[in-house]
């Protein structure tokens, strides 16, 4: 059965739109007008709804990978395993942690003090090019990215790679090339999905000392290329 697959792929194209939407129309209409400014609230919204769709994404793809992880180890039990009311309990969960990362992220960031006339070196209002920018004290926000922010994106990254390592496991077992084509099949899509997820992310934000050019179109590649280009991957794959 691929229905609970194709259910959590709504709400990945959802999440991938919205994530898009949250930069794409603001930095559209900043070309168009060539005033390239943001007020202060319409700020802190864009770093709150970009952290909500970002983090969504991350937890939707480990989803997807239990999945998957599922339908090739244990496929006898994949249907009473991936029912439909674990996979709507799987979202709600997402959308949860999603929502509580991005406030634990936003309200720290709303108390900080800022100089009249700053200028972000970004084409859209990120966290911690803004942190940068700050007159106060920075230390807690600094704290809360690398414990709970480390913790909320390792942890489904964590889930991707046992899951796929449990699928090589069962396919080296026994290796066949009906076995191989059939995993890579069923996690083909997937597999480069999340590569091109987690590659942009840790090229934004772990490979970037300032942000130049080149981290500037990392960042493009992360916010607007890579939501794009999931749904075109997962309808090759339909």
């Amino acid at each position: 059965s691929t229905r609970p697959m194709f259910h959590l792929l709504s709400h990945l194209a959802f999440s991938d739109i919205s994530l898009s939407s949250v930069t794409v129309p603001k930095m559209l209409m900043n070309m168009q007008t060539r005033r390239q400014s943001i007020c202060y609230m319409g700020c802190i919204s864009q770093v709150c709804f970009f952290i909500i769709f970002a983090g969504l994404d991350n937890f939707l793809l480990a989803v997807m990978a239990y999945d998957r992880y599922v339908a090739i180890c244990h496929p006898l039990h994949y249907t009473t395993i991936m029912r439909e009311g674990l996979c709507t309990l799987l979202v709600v969960v997402s959308w949860m942690l999603s929502s509580a990362h991005a406030l634990l992220h936003t309200l720290p960031l709303v108390r900080l003090s800022f100089c009249a006339n700053i200028t972000i070196t970004h084409f859209f209002c990120d966290l911690t090019a803004l942190l940068k920018l700050s007159c106060s004290d920075i230390s807690l926000n600094v704290l809360v990215i690398f414990t709970e922010g480390g913790f909320i994106y390792l942890l489904p990254l964590g889930i991707v790679l046992g899951s796929y390592i449990c699928i090589g496991t069962v396919i080296l077992r026994v290796p066949s090339t009906k076995k191989l084509l059939k995993a890579f099949s069923t996690c083909g899509s997937h597999l480069f999905v999340v590569s091109l997820h987690y590659g942009t992310l840790a090229g934004v934000y772990f490979f970037s000392s300032s942000w130049g050019s080149k981290d500037i179109i990392a960042s493009v590649m992360y916010t607007v290329a890579t939501p794009m280009l999931n749904p075109i991957v997962y309808c090759v794959r339909t």
